[in-house]
C-alpha cells in the first residue's frame, strides 16, 4: 500500500515535534530580525568610535543588505541542490560567527567585511527555514504556522530595541559592540539546537532516498504521539524530473508577479521606517525616535501577524495579502494629513500592524508557489529582491523627500497599491493545498 506524504503530514498533525522546529527556527529568525534592524541603532555609535561622519557608518548597513541580498540568492540555490539541513548548518555557523566577530572589530574596513559576511548569512537563513518548515506542516496548518515564524521577527525587534536602550541608559563606550553581543548571542545558542533538526522528508524523496525520508517521518510521527508507518506503508514516489527554473512556463507568470510584490513591499517599509522617522523628528515628533515608542511600533506588528494567520486559512492567501496590502497604503497615505501627535502616532502603528502583517501573508504564500525542487530557489530569489528594494530604497527616497515629503508619502502608497493588483493577477490560491 501506497501513502502520499501529504497524508503522513495530515496523520502527524501539529504537535510537539512542530512546535520544538517553531522553536529552533524562530530563535534564530528573531536573531536575523535584530541583525538586520541593529543597523539603525549602532550607526551613531560606530561613527563616534572611528571618528566617521554618520553618513559613512551607515555604510555598514549598506554593507549587510548587500551580504544579505548575495547570501538570499546563493543559499537558496544551494539549499535545493544539497539538501536543506546542510545549508541550514552552515547559514547558522557563519551567522553566529561573524556576528561575534562583529563585536570585536579593531577597525571599520574589518567592520564592514564582517557585517557583509554576517548579511551573506542571515540572507541565506531565509530561503532555508521557509521551505524547510512549510515541509514539515500539514496543509490546513501551514499557512498559519509559516506566520507563526515570521512573528518572531517582531520578537527581534522588541530584543533589539530594548538592548540598545539598556546599553544606553547604562553608559557604556561603544554601544554598537554590545548591541552586536546581543543579536549574535541567540545565533550562538541556535548552532546547537539546529543540529537536532532532520532533512526534510520532501526533499528526500524528490532525492530518492525513500528509506530515510521514511525515518523522518516515522521520527515526526513517534514525537506527536502517532501510530508510526508500517513496513506496508510505502511512501509514494513524486514525479522527479529536471528541477524546474523559477521561469519555466508554468512558474514564469508567478515568479515575475511574486518579485514584483517583494521588491515593491520591500522598498515601502524600508523607505518608510528608514526615513520618516528622522523626517518627523525634525518636526517637532521627536517622540517617535524614542526607545520606548520604538518598542511600541515593534508590539503593534503581533497583532498584524495574528490577524494575517488568521486570514491565511479562513480567508486564503491571496486575499488576505490583498487586503494587508490595500491597508498598508492606506495607512501610509495616512501620513499626508498627520498633523497632530496623537495622528502621527497612530499612523505609525498602522504602518507597522499592516506592513507586518503584509509580510506574514507574502511568507506564508511564497513557498506554496513552488514546487520542492524549485523551493528554496524561489524564497532565495525573493529575498534577493526584497533585499534589494532596501537597499535602492534609503538612497533614493532620502533624494525625494528633500524635493517633496507628501509626493514621496504618495509614491510608497501608490507602489502598495500596485503591489496589491499584481497579487489579484497571481494564477494560484493554495490554501490547504498539497506541496509537490
Amino acid at each position: 500500500m501506497t501513502i502520499a506524504i501529504e497524508d503522513v503530514l495530515t496523520r502527524a498533525g501539529i504537535g510537539p515535534f512542530q512546535r520544538r522546529l517553531l522553536g529552533i527556527f524562530g530563535l534564530v529568525w528573531a536573531a536575523d530580525a535584530m541583525q538586520v534592524l541593529a543597523v539603525g541603532f549602532t550607526a551613531a555609535s560606530i561613527a563616534r568610535t572611528f571618528d566617521l561622519p554618520l553618513a559613512k557608518a551607515l555604510q555598514t548597513g549598506t554593507l549587510f543588505f548587500l551580504g544579505m541580498l548575495i547570501g538570499a540568492a546563493v543559499f537558496g540555490r544551494l539549499a535545493d541542490r544539497f539538501g536543506r539541513r546542510k545549508i541550514l548548518l552552515v547559514t547558522v555557523v557563519c551567522d553566529a560567527v561573524f556576528g561575534s566577530l562583529s563585536i570585536f572589530a579593531p577597525s571599520f574596513e574589518t567592520l564592514l567585511l564582517l557585517r557583509f559576511l554576517t548579511g551573506a548569512a542571515v540572507g541565506g537563513t531565509l530561503p532555508v527555514d521557509y521551505a524547510m518548515m512549510a515541509e514539515f506542516l500539514p496543509p490546513k496548518n501551514r499557512g498559519r504556522w509559516l506566520i507563526f515564524l515570521e512573528g518572531f521577527w517582531a520578537v527581534g525587534t522588541v530584543a533589539v530595541g530594548l538592548a540598545a536602550w539598556a546599553a544606553s541608559s547604562a553608559g557604556v563606550t561603544d554601544v554598537w559592540r554590545w548591541v552586536f553581543a546581543a543579536t549574535a548571542l541567540p545565533a550562538i545558542i541556535g548552532c546547537g539546537l539546529r543540529i537536532w533538526v532532520p532533512e526534510s522528508p520532501m526533499y528526500l524523496l524528490k532525492i530518492g532516498a525513500t528509506d530515510d525520508a521514511k525515518k523522518v517521518l516515522n521520527q515526526m510521527l513517534r514525537v506527536n504521539g502517532k501510530p508510526e508507518l508500517q513496513n506496508d506503508e510505502a511512501l509514494a514516489r513524486p514525479e522527479t524530473g529536471k528541477p524546474k527554473g523559477l521561469f519555466a512556463p508554468d512558474l514564469r507568470r508567478r515568479t515575475v508577479l511574486m518579485l514584483g510584490i517583494w521588491f515593491l513591499v520591500s522598498a515601502s517599509y524600508y523607505g518608510v521606517f528608514t526615513w520618516l522617522p528622522a523626517k518627523l523628528a525634525g518636526d517637532g515628533f521627536g517622540f517617535v525616535r524614542g526607545y520606548g515608542f520604538l518598542v511600541i511600533v515593534a508590539m503593534a506588528q503581533i497583532p498584524g501577524y495574528a490577524l494575517a494567520a488568521y486570514g491565511v486559512e479562513a480567508w486564503g492567501r491571496k486575499p488576505t495579502l490583498i487586503s494587508f496590502l490595500f491597508l498598508s497604503a492606506a495607512g501610509c497615505a495616512l501620513f499626508v494629513v498627520a498633523y497632530s501627535t496623537l495622528l502621527v502616532g497612530g499612523s505609525i502603528l498602522l504602518m507597522s500592524f499592516a506592513l507586518l502583517g503584509t509580510w506574514g501573508a507574502l511568507y506564508a504564500f511564497t513557498p506554496e508557489l513552488y514546487p520542492t525542487e524549485s523551493r528554496a530557489t524561489g524564497m532565495g530569489a525573493a529575498g534577493a529582491i526584497a533585499r534589494l528594494g532596501g537597499l535602492l530604497a534609503p538612497s533614493v527616497m532620502a533624494l525625494l523627500f528633500v524635493q517633496s515629503f507628501t509626493a514621496t508619502l504618495a509614491l510608497f502608497s501608490g507602489f502598495l497599491v500596485i503591489a496589491g493588483l499584481l497579487a489579484f493577477l497571481i494564477d494560484a490560491e493554495t490554501r490547504q493545498s498539497a506541496l509537490v
